[in-house]
């Protein structure tokens, strides 16, 4: 006898502000459990310190929140100097303090100009990556230390947005697997004095921006799941950047069963992956295979209905 999964079908995504002092997993739980869903998850981890947009797939989206792993994202931080903490952030131990210079914005945009671009950056020990099974955290709280290679990684942009004494506040445009900590670290060694951030906040990933964002408060004060819901957005928004194919009933049917289709279509380009829609409804994603050829890649099992 099939196990009944709990919850209830829900399908879409959340655009949540996450708010500080949660985990990402922490702030995933309370959504699901408002919404009742079967099946939740988040994309793209958000510190317990940072705050901001967490965007949240239900049901169906899940199968398509890959895409939004490999997005690029703005963050906006603010850099204190002269003290240098084990974590990176303001909620670790200070190890380290420094004399902070007397800097003007041309100091700081100099230094800046050095991180725009490609650069290598060496992942923080306070991180949720793996060594042979366990997170880096977990073996930094035991006081472990391990060596761990540079990543290559993209920063678009760079803006000086304020400058006080012992501050700066930046805003940034990066690509995936970019630590904005280790950005403001290295920045620190190179402007002498040392740094960690002590506010961030998460402003875009891919497509999505903070506009729509909804705090958990604005979700609990709704009355009930249906008018929750009406806040998701459809599935096909995690795809928006793929090419669409509109197909008849015959060729979905052929694809829902598993099979490879041929279409009606003269601008495919074979091996590219392409969104496939009947009659204006998201059916999934398909593989082009030849000229007017198309295979399934990943469907919503909605889509056999």
């Amino acid at each position: 006898m099939a196990r009944r999964r709990r919850g209830l079908p829900v399908n879409g995504v959340l655009l949540l502000d996450k708010p500080r002092g949660l985990s990402s997993n922490h702030a995933l739980q309370r959504v699901r459990h408002l919404f009742q869903a079967q099946k939740a998850g988040h994309t793209g981890t958000l510190d317990p310190m940072a705050t901001g947009l967490l965007p949240v797939c239900f049901g169906e989206a899940t199968k398509f929140s890959a895409h939004l792993l490999e997005a690029d994202k703005v963050y906006r931080t603010r850099v204190e100097l002269g003290a240098i903490t084990d974590t990176g952030d303001a909620e670790g131990e200070v190890v380290e303090r420094r004399a902070v210079p007397r800097l003007t914005e041309a100091d700081v945009e100099g230094v800046l100009s050095r991180f725009r671009g490609e650069i290598d950056q060496v992942p923080p020990m306070y991180s949720a990556l793996k060594h042979q099974g366990r997170k880096l955290y977990e073996l930094a709280r035991e006081g472990k230390s391990i060596e761990r290679a540079a990543r290559r990684v993209t920063v678009y942009d760079a803006r000086l947005l304020a400058l006080a004494d012992t501050a700066f506040e930046l805003e940034v445009r990066v690509s995936k697997g970019t630590y904005i900590r280790t950005l403001a670290e290295d920045i620190g060694q190179v402007l002498g004095c040392g740094a960690h951030i002590s506010a961030l906040r998460r402003l875009a990933t891919g497509p999505f921006t903070s506009e729509g964002m909804l705090t958990l408060e604005s979700l609990e004060a709704m009355p009930g799941e249906a008018e929750r819901e009406t806040a998701l957005l459809p599935v096909d928004v995690l795809v928006d950047h793929l090419s669409w194919l509109e197909v008849d009933a015959a060729v979905a049917s052929r694809l829902t069963h598993g099979q490879q289709a041929r279409v009606e279509a003269g601008d495919l380009v074979e091996g590219e992956t392409t969104r496939l829609y009947r009659d204006g409804i998201f059916l999934g994603l398909g593989t082009v295979t030849g000229p007017q050829e198309v295979a399934p890649k990943r469907l919503l099992s909605t889509a056999a209905d």
